[in-house]
């Protein structure tokens, strides 16, 4: 993209705070992992900032109710990528980049790689949602991503079929494809992805992840 690389350049601060994502097919337990990474570095005396995606802010929360809502099914997969990149960069900017410039832990229910999952494979459009999400967050990264590794169709299975959103709502083999988006990524960035087999308890899931994060 034309300009990326000045934004990246010009705009951008190396943050100080640790930056830590969940990433996994809905119904995977990221929500309940969230609440056990954040109580850990709360216990470690450290500030901690947990948000989700898309939303975090006021102006990127209402980026998600359009996306999400089931009344839009005629959305082109081209606006959902840049409404979703939209979000992500106002959340970028008022909320996580602050946060991890002061110091905090920053803990975020998806990210960048949601949008290489869903759109780049689940919509099939390819390498451009890395390039425009990497415009939105200028360059920014987590510096570690627990995938939270499960079967859609045992996800799907748990969420239900009465409050489903309107990507949750897509045909089985949509999420297919996303999942293996999600397990290209654990291949493509094996330094900062873990992946979490999210089949086990609650406490064995979180007993894993601890394990992980003291080597943060």
């Amino acid at each position: 993209l034309v300009g990326s690389e000045m934004c990246i350049r010009d705009r951008c601060i190396v943050p100080k705070g640790i930056f830590i994502t969940l990433e996994g097919p809905d119904g995977s337990g990221k929500s309940t992992q969230v609440e056990n990474i954040k109580a850990y570095f709360e216990n470690e005396g450290r500030e901690v900032v947990v948000s989700r995606e898309p939303g975090g802010t006021s102006i990127s929360e209402k980026l998600r109710n359009i996306v999400l809502d089931n009344e839009n099914a005629e959305m082109d997969d081209i606006t959902e990528m840049f409404i979703y990149a939209a979000a992500r960069a106002q959340h970028v900017a008022e909320k996580i980049r602050p946060a991890l410039e002061s110091g905090a832990v920053v803990i975020c229910d998806r990210f960048v790689d949601s949008s290489i999952a869903y759109q780049g494979y689940g919509r099939n459009l390819g390498e451009q949602v890395g390039e425009v999400n990497r415009y939105a967050t200028c360059g920014l990264e987590p510096d570690v991503t627990f995938f939270m590794d499960l079967d859609p169709e045992i996800g799907r299975s748990r969420i239900g079929k009465d409050v489903r959103d309107r990507l949750e709502q897509q045909k089985l083999d949509f999420h297919y494809r996303v999942y293996e988006g999600y397990k290209a990524i654990c291949v493509k960035y094996p330094e900062r992805v873990v992946r979490i087999d999210a089949t086990r308890t609650v406490e064995e899931i979180k007993e894993d992840i601890y394990s992980k994060l003291g080597s943060i």
